[in-house]
């Protein structure tokens, strides 16, 4: 199940690089590589848009994408995030052939896309997929329910921190590309305050920032700067 990861960084690296792809049995696994196609994910890229058919089921192995909503003039809040922890296209799973929300690249990386009939018939086929699957939707839903919860509650230093830290556990390496307009749409904060954040953060030593280029000095303090959010959420994809 997911809980075959640990949170650290560098244990992802012995792993295929998805935390459910690494869960399935090496048979399942195989077949998905086979029959998918690892593409690159680009910033601003909409993957699936609210209600859209889902062709495929697409496993991050790298980068962040959230679901997000329009909220007034072209704003888009985040709802929720995912990467290399999860995967794309959940209604397949339950059922249905629907996209249940806008799903927009963040930060850039690489996916691996699976045609959604390929998915069922793996799902069919192989035994412990399905379960898998499913214990990654309850992750997710517990996920949903506290990124709400967080984004109610919590300031905006904390909200922030508690991002960049789940961005970086996506990604390879320590720097990614995220600019700071995206975080302050996402957390529906002003750019002001993002910019505040992230200079209190550099000042820290937390992180470096320089024209939404982002590399995490230190992953002890910017932990030390985020909510019990953070914390709740990994507990919930280690389950």
């Amino acid at each position: 199940m997911l809980g075959l990861f640990v949170t650290e960084k560098h244990n992802l690296t012995t792993l295929p690089g998805n935390r459910v792809l690494a869960s399935l049995r090496p048979d399942a696994r195989d077949f998905l590589f086979e029959r998918g196609e690892i593409r690159p994910i680009l910033a601003g890229e909409t993957v699936f848009d609210d209600g859209a058919a889902l062709t495929h089921v697409v496993f991050p192995l790298e980068g962040v994408i959230s679901y997000v909503t329009d909220i007034a003039s072209g704003r888009n809040v985040e709802k929720a995030s995912l990467g290399r922890e999860g995967a794309l296209g959940l209604a397949v799973v339950l059922g249905g052939d629907r996209a249940l929300g806008r799903s927009v690249v963040q930060v850039p990386g690489r996916a691996l896309f699976v045609a959604a009939a390929e998915f069922e018939r793996a799902l069919a086929r192989f035994e412990g997929m399905r379960s898998a699957m499913f214990g990654y939707v309850r992750a997710f839903i517990e996920q949903l329910m506290e990124s709400a919860a967080c984004n109610s509650r919590h300031t905006a230093e904390q909200r922030v921190s508690r991002w960049l830290l789940q961005a970086h556990d996506r990604m390879a390496g320590d720097e990614f590309q995220i600019t700071q307009e995206a975080i302050s749409q996402l957390l529906a904060l002003r750019r002001a305050t993002v910019n505040a954040v992230c200079t209190d953060l550099m000042n820290a030593g937390a992180i470096t920032y320089n024209r939404g280029r982002l590399i995490v000095r230190s992953r002890h303090v910017l932990h030390g700067r985020c909510c019990c959010c953070y914390d709740r959420m990994q507990k919930a994809l280690d389950v």
